[in-house]
C-alpha cells in the first residue's frame, strides 16, 4: 500500500468529496492561492476554481456565520479554521447557532457543516496558537467530535465528517501534516463511534488521542521491556465515544490510563476516566489515571513548552507505577 501524509490525505479527501457532491465547497482564510499556512490545500483552487474554494477577509464571525446559512440551505460547506485557537471567535455561530439549529426546528432543519482545524503544541507558536481546545466543542451537544490520529484516520473520518448531516469539527495535529502512513487509493470511510484497537495488551489499557497516539505506542515499547504489555486504543471521535471497546478492554486489564493533549483539568482524560470509573469499577485493579498537558498557557521557551505535554517517557513511567501497585507509595 501506498504511503502519504496526513496533508496529502486531507487534501485528497477534500477534493473527491467536491468531486463527487457539487454542493461541497471550501471556506476560510488563505485557503486559495496559499493552500493555508500548512499547504494541506495546495491544487484545489486549480481544480474546483474561486467559487468552491473561497478566500475570505479575517472575519472568522463572519465566514463562519456565512456557512452555517449555506448549511442551512442545502450547501455542505467545510470551513477551514487556520488554528484552533480561532475557536473562541466563532463560538457563538458554532455552538448556538450550528449546533441547535436541528433540536429547535423539530428536526427541519439541518446542518451539514464540517469545522477543520487543528491542535498541539511544542511548535513553538506561544500560547496563542498552541492550545487542544477539542473538549471545549465536545461539551455542547448537537457538535460531533473527530480526532484523526494519522494519515489514514485522518482521510477516512473527513470524508466522513463531509458527508454527515450534523456539524462536525475536526481537529488535525499541526505537527502531524507531514507525517506518513499508509493510505488505501480505493475509497473509504471510517465511521464515527467506533475506535480501533491499535496495540493488543494484557496489563494495562492505554486510551489515546490524536497525535498522543504516536506517545503511547512509543510508551508501550518502553514498557515491554519491562515485561508490561500494554493495549492501545485510539478512539477516533471523541462525541460519539465507542466506550463499550474501552470497557471491554478495561475489564480485560485491570488497569487503565487516558492519554491526552488537550489540559488536564475538566477535559477529555477527565471524560472518559470518570466514565471507565463508573462502569468497570468491580474491574479496576487500580486507579484509573490520566496524562494530559499541564493546566498553563503553552510557553514559547522550548524548554519549558516541551515540559507542558506528555511524552512517552511520563506516559511509560506512569504505566509502570500504575502495574507494580507503586502510585500510592510514589505519591
Amino acid at each position: 500500500m501506498r504511503e502519504i501524509t496526513l496533508s496529502k490525505a486531507v487534501n485528497e479527501a477534500i477534493a473527491e468529496e467536491m468531486r463527487r457532491d457539487p454542493s461541497v465547497f471550501l471556506i476560510g482564510e488563505d485557503v486559495a492561492e496559499a493552500g493555508t499556512p500548512f499547504k494541506v490545500l495546495s491544487g484545489l483552487v486549480e481544480e474546483f476554481g474561486t467559487d468552491r474554494i473561497i478566500d475570505t477577509p479575517i472575519s472568522e464571525p463572519g465566514f463562519m456565520g456565512l456557512a452555517v446559512g449555506a448549511a442551512m440551505t442545502g450547501s455542505r460547506p467545510i470551513v477551514d479554521l487556520m488554528f484552533g485557537d480561532f475557536l473562541f471567535l466563532v463560538m457563538d455561530q458554532l455552538c448556538n447557532q450550528a449546533a441547535k439549529a436541528h433540536y429547535m426546528s423539530g428536526g427541519k432543519l439541518k446542518v451539514p457543516l464540517v469545522l477543520r482545524t487543528n491542535l498541539g503544541a511544542t511548535r513553538r507558536s506561544a500560547a496563542q496558537h498552541s492550545q487542544s481546545l477539542h473538549a471545549l466543542v465536545a461539551h455542547i451537544p448537537g457538535l460531533k467530535v473527530a480526532l484523526p490520529s494519522s494519515a489514514y484516520e485522518a482521510k477516512g473520518l473527513l470524508k466522513t465528517a463531509i458527508r454527515d448531516d450534523n456539524p462536525v469539527v475536526i481537529f488535525e495535529d499541526k505537527l502531524m501534516y507531514q507525517e506518513k502512513a499508509p493510505v488505501p487509493e480505493e475509497e473509504y470511510l471510517i465511521p464515527f463511534g467506533k475506535a480501533e484497537v491499535l496495540r493488543p495488551g494484557r496489563d494495562i489499557t492505554i486510551v489515546a488521542t490524536s497525535s498522543m497516539v504516536q506517545v503511547a505506542q512509543k510508551a508501550a515499547v518502553l514498557l515491554e521491556r519491562d515485561g508490561i504489555a500494554a493495549e492501545i486504543i485510539d478512539p477516533r471521535t471523541i462525541v460519539p465515544l465507542d466506550m463499550e471497546t474501552i470497557l471491554a478492554s478495561v475489564r480485560r486489564t485491570g488497569r487503565a490510563m487516558v492519554v491526552d493533549e488537550g489540559h488536564q483539568s475538566f477535559g477529555v482524560t477527565a471524560e472518559i476516566a470518570s466514565r471507565i470509573a463508573e462502569r468497570a469499577f468491580y474491574h479496576l485493579d487500580a486507579p484509573v489515571q490520566r496524562i494530559g498537558a499541564m493546566d498553563v498557557p503553552v510557553p514559547f521557551s522550548p524548554v519549558l513548552e516541551d515540559m507542558t505535554v506528555p511524552t512517552p517517557e511520563s506516559v511509560a513511567e506512569r504505566g509502570r507505577l500504575t502495574v507494580r501497585g507503586e502510585l500510592f507509595h510514589a505519591a
